[in-house]
């Protein structure tokens, strides 16, 4: 059990939508799921909440376009402090403004009109990725340490999966965790592409569609921004592959 949920074993979440009947009709979903939901239709006065919660949120789950303060900027104040799974909810016009979100640090995204179970899915999918990042590792051999081969280098970085760590000499690069569970699915086979769906699948838990490659996508750019732009190939049509 997470140290954030509730005294009954519940899972905050802080919904953020503006439009009252999709807020109304999500928390009700949400809550006969079992988890503690805190609404808010302002961006602003979602911010004070999530600074002020205690126990802190386990998941949030936000409008796109907000008043007060939007999605993107909320995430990205949360992810000043804090790797909580954020999952967007936007319209399907709006994939600008998505990207902006995912850019900002958004783990995941649906489009309305979505269905609840799609929704469920998703959200279960980035609270079980959430608890995994957080699974102690250290009496665990890896499988670079496991047969003496220590520590793996691609290029300049060096990867330590047993400290789940990615360094370029003497300094520790700061990946969000899903940034760093994308890096160990290409780490796992380098040289070898590896399609968008079976990243979706390995990284996020869900087989792709059409509106989903703004997921991958937008993750490998964040990735390659801090790894550099060459480590991480686009191999057009097929996908993706790390060079060592």
């Amino acid at each position: 059990m997470s140290e954030s949920t509730t005294a009954t074993g519940r899972r905050r979440v802080l919904l953020v939508e503006d439009d009252a009947v999709i807020g109304e009709a999500t928390a009700a979903h949400l809550e006969r799921d079992g988890y503690d939901v805190v609404w808010h239709t302002d961006g602003l006065e979602a911010w004070d909440a999530w600074r002020c919660a205690a126990p802190p949120f386990d998941l949030v789950v936000s409008d796109v376009m907000l008043p007060g303060l939007d999605g993107a900027s909320l995430t990205r104040r949360i992810r000043e402090s804090d790797q909580v799974p954020v999952v967007l909810v936007s319209a399907r016009t709006d994939s600008l403004d998505v990207v902006g979100g995912l850019e900002a640090g958004a783990d995941d995204y649906v489009t309305k009109p979505f269905d609840v179970q799609v929704l469920r899915a998703r959200l279960r999918n980035a609270l079980r990725r959430s608890a995994a990042d957080r699974a102690p590792t250290a009496t665990e051999p890896s499988p670079s340490s496991a047969d003496g081969t220590g520590p793996e280098t691609f290029g300049d970085l060096v990867l330590d999966r047993r400290a789940v760590q990615l360094r370029r000499g003497d300094e520790v690069l700061r990946l969000t965790p899903t940034e760093m569970r994308l890096f160990l699915e290409l780490a796992d086979e380098p040289g070898r592409v590896l399609s968008r769906r079976a990243l979706l699948e390995r990284v996020w838990g869900y087989g792709d569609t059409e509106d989903d490659d703004h997921v991958v996508n937008v993750h490998v750019q964040r990735l390659r921004s801090k790894v550099g732009a060459d480590r991480v190939e686009t191999v057009r049509g097929f996908g993706y592959r790390l060079v060592r």
